[in-house]
């Protein structure tokens, strides 16, 4: 019993700033403007609107998040070469720790001063090459703006997330492989890769759900329209209909987490089969 004790602050933090707000948040989608109960609200998960809010969501994640798993699987790789503990090592892994994090309003700033209409290399490409490379639309401040903003978190993460299960590999299965005469192909496909992709699979999983969830980026990016679930669930808070649309955010916030509670349990069974080869 004494043992779960270290548990019970965490465990407080968890129930009062996770799960009640999401229990109330949900709940309110099951009551009416009037407070009577009521199913009602959830029709809205029907409105051809929020449909295609959910679609471009669930394509703007799986996008980011796959391309966030290659690029961040191959640097893992590429670290595995890297001396533990040596100076690359240590930079790499402060490095995708603090990138990882960086989000939100610092983010969209970053990229709005960097890549903006005005920002710092628009105006250079444009005033001194002669590159536009808005000459097409503002495409920072569209949809498509937001993958590159979300690989910049999406990126780091796969390191920390995928990089302990490159470094569980172990030299024995090579050489075992080597002294059997297989080659590199043998290897990656038929020993390292089996033993890789759960753990591959999950963290491809956990950036979709990252990607999924994120609202503080694309609220700064764009601010006419809401394109994504979490933007949807923002302009029925605050949008002049308010009083008379806030109780569909907790319907499109019950929807959001159907979809993450899939993706969470497939994770949780994906890393339950990597833990077996990281013993």
């Amino acid at each position: 019993m004494m043992k779960w004790l270290g548990l019970t602050p965490f465990a407080l933090y968890v129930l009062i700033f996770l799960a009640v707000p999401s229990v109330l948040a949900i709940g309110t989608g099951f009551f009416g403007a009037d407070g009577s109960f009521t199913l009602d609200n959830f029709a809205t998960l029907t409105d051809p609107i929020v449909l295609g809010s959910f679609w471009a969501s669930i394509w703007i994640s799986a996008l980011t998040a796959a391309v966030g798993a290659i690029l961040g699987g191959l640097l893992s790789f590429a670290l595995t070469g890297a001396k533990p503990g040596g100076a690359l090592r240590r930079v790499i892994d402060s490095a995708s720790s603090v990138l990882a994090q960086f989000g939100g309003v610092m983010l969209a700033f970053a990229f709005i001063a960097t890549i903006g209409i005005q920002g710092l290399l628009t105006v250079t490409l444009r005033e001194s090459f002669g590159i536009d490379i808005f000459a097409d639309g503002v495409w920072l401040y569209q949809l498509p703006g937001l993958i590159l903003p979300y690989l910049y978190f999406q990126v780091p993460l796969m390191v920390i997330v995928f990089l302990p299960a490159m470094e569980g590999l172990r030299r024995e299965w090579a050489e075992a492989s080597a002294t059997l005469g297989g080659g590199a192909f043998t290897y990656w496909s038929r020993i390292a890769g089996p033993i890789l992709a759960p753990s591959f699979l999950g963290a491809l999983l956990l950036l979709f759900a990252n990607a999924f969830s994120s609202y503080a980026t694309a609220a700064a990016l764009i601010s006419q329209g809401a394109q994504i679930v979490p933007l949807q669930i923002r302009s029925a808070l605050i949008a002049e209909t308010g009083a008379s649309r806030a109780n569909t955010a907790g319907a499109l916030a019950l929807g959001m987490l159907l979809v993450m509670l899939v993706v969470m349990l497939g994770y949780s069974a994906l890393q339950r089969r990597a833990a077996r080869w990281q013993r």
